[in-house]
């Protein structure tokens, strides 16, 4: 047998580490960032729900310009195939700009402190 040579040992070594954690994608650090992962689901989400409601992808692009686009076009595009495939009609969805709730009358900060006043002190007053 040969004698082997220092740099053939870590050689060998290396590679035995290596083929050990070849297959484990559960290391910290190494696998893929999960908040990467979840923007692209969600991202994936809002073209399916664009396909859904009929929308084009341009619009749903212009509603979610955040989302990444190549998602929204993967999640719109397996919707639509699922849609045609099961023949499921779209709803189409109604765009409204919510309006502020008006103040009711009466409710003006008098009337709250009066309702947050000790009543045994508007008794000593009266």
């Amino acid at each position: 047998m040969y004698p082997q040579s220092p740099s053939t040992a870590i050689r060998l070594t290396v590679l035995a580490g290596l083929l050990l954690l070849a297959g484990c994608d559960k290391i910290p650090g190494l696998g893929p960032d999960p908040r990467v992962a979840q923007r692209d689901a969600e991202a994936k989400a809002i073209g399916g729900a664009c396909r859904h409601a009929l929308r084009g992808l341009e619009d749903c692009y212009t509603l979610n310009p955040k989302a990444a686009k190549a998602s929204v076009f993967a999640g719109w595009k397996e919707m639509d195939a699922y849609m045609r495939e099961n023949k499921i009609e779209g709803t189409p969805s109604v765009l409204t700009k919510a309006e502020k709730p008006e103040p009711r009358k009466g409710s003006s900060n008098t009337e709250i402190e009066t309702e947050t006043r000790d009543p045994a002190s508007s008794r000593s007053r009266s």
